[in-house]
């Protein structure tokens, strides 16, 4: 890596932690009393955005065994915040989905993301957020070719 390139890297992970120290402070209490840990966080939220997940779906989108997998959702389970069936179709398939109560909270802390980039964007003028906009794109396209090859 070039020192040009380190140190543009660099800037942008400093100017992240920037804007994460002003962002955590607002964390909403109800997830910051949750009693979840940072892993059961995860997949509450991979159920939030992508729905209704077999277990070794789960698994393999959290990178870890599906047995260390169903110890994680047997936690949330206990905790009223995922639901765990056998499938209609084959009863030794195992599904997950979002409880009521976890709904609840892996929206909020959604929708609370959701209303902080929208507060930082709001006193954009339209130039800046075509910047954005761009700068956004670029970054969700080069994740999507980083995802692709590492499949």
């Amino acid at each position: 890596m070039s020192k040009e390139r380190e140190a543009l890297t660099k800037q942008i992970l400093d100017l992240s932690d920037q804007i994460f120290n002003i962002l955590i402070p607002g964390l909403p209490e109800d997830w910051l009393t949750s009693d979840v840990t940072l892993v059961q966080m995860r997949v509450l939220l991979i159920l939030h955005s992508e729905g209704v997940k077999r277990m070794s779906e789960l698994a393999s989108a959290m990178n870890t065994a599906t047995s260390t997998m169903t110890g994680i959702v047997d936690t949330l389970v206990r905790k009223g915040l995922v639901i765990r069936e056998a499938d209609s179709q084959d009863r030794r398939v195992v599904i997950c989905h979002l409880s009521e109560k976890g709904n609840e909270l892996s929206g909020g802390l959604w929708k609370w993301g959701q209303q902080q980039v929208k507060r930082m964007l709001q006193t954009l003028n339209n130039d800046q957020l075509k910047l954005a906009v761009g700068t956004t794109q670029f970054l969700l396209e080069n994740l999507k070719r980083q995802n692709t090859l590492a499949e």
